[in-house]
């Protein structure tokens, strides 16, 4: 089996104790590289060792963001890019689909099953992230979110958009999520998002998704005044995330408090409910 002809990118900062992890998985892949943000812990020795190239970045406040200039300015190795975060696994039935897919489309969705407080989830939401791409023919769009708090150097909940109008492919195999370590983490990150999310939806800066079910999916979403209660449905009821037992309720109640937390961050004073 030869290494698979694809650049992945990691984007780091301060994640020494899961970048050793993330990286063992994809040995497979010819060209590996980890775009580090300065971090204060070891996270750029333990990649080297593990045979990444390394790079640091400094966002200068201005786009492109972090997964942008990657795509602009890194000696890529392939045309054809996987972005994977340091709190992910790439299980090998993943690798093995990546490895023999015949890129007829110019960019692929891939799913993440939650690790949530130590237990791999079945079922309830997943994440999808058009993740799989040929460079050539995607770009993170530009959202008008600089002077909103809560994501800085990195593009937001949002997918890089597909020229020419090609509809992004899917793969079948979800990659592991995992999203929690403890739940002072799980908290103080959650209100970093939800100070962004709110002050995006009072700019109306939501870059259409690539895909045009979910856009519309997005739009009702959004449009929903009980929000929190309809996460919490559609995670543990039509997810069934009940089967996952107390893992899943309390995952299915982490999306409520989510969306509670947009909420009252759209309510409170400052840039997110300047507009």
């Amino acid at each position: 089996m030869g290494a698979i002809p694809v650049s992945v990118i990691v984007t780091t900062k301060n994640e020494e104790r899961r970048i050793g992890a993330c990286l063992a998985a994809l040995r497979r892949f010819d060209d590996v590289w980890v775009v580090d943000s300065h971090s204060a812990d070891r996270t750029g020795v333990i990649a080297r060792r593990a045979g990444a190239r390394v790079v640091n970045f400094r966002w200068n406040g201005a786009y492109p963001k972090k997964r942008q200039w990657c795509l602009d300015h890194l000696d890529l190795r392939y045309e054809r890019v996987f972005f994977v975060d340091a709190d992910e696994h790439v299980p090998a039935a993943l690798i093995d689909e990546i490895a023999g897919l015949d890129w007829r489309a110019a960019g692929y969705f891939v799913s993440g099953r939650y690790e949530f407080q130590g237990r791999c989830l079945r079922y309830g939401l997943r994440n999808n992230k058009l993740a799989l791409f040929d460079r050539r023919r995607a770009a993170f769009p530009v959202v008008d979110d600089l002077d909103l708090p809560g994501m800085g150097e990195i593009e937001g909940h949002y997918q890089p958009v597909l020229t020419g109008g090609d509809a992004p492919g899917r793969l079948r195999t979800p990659l592991i999520h995992r999203a929690y370590d403890d739940a002072a983490g799980w908290a103080a990150r959650h209100a970093r998002y939800a100070r962004w999310e709110a002050g995006m939806e009072a700019k109306k800066a939501w870059p259409a998704d690539p895909s045009r079910c979910r856009q519309w999916l997005k739009l009702l979403f959004r449009a929903l005044p009980l929000r929190a209660a309809a996460a919490f449905a559609h995670c543990y009821i039509f997810r069934m995330g009940f089967l996952d037992g107390l893992a899943g309720y309390r995952f299915a109640c982490s999306r409520a408090r989510y969306y509670r937390m947009i909420a009252a961050a759209g309510k409170a004073p400052g840039p997110a409910a300047a507009r």
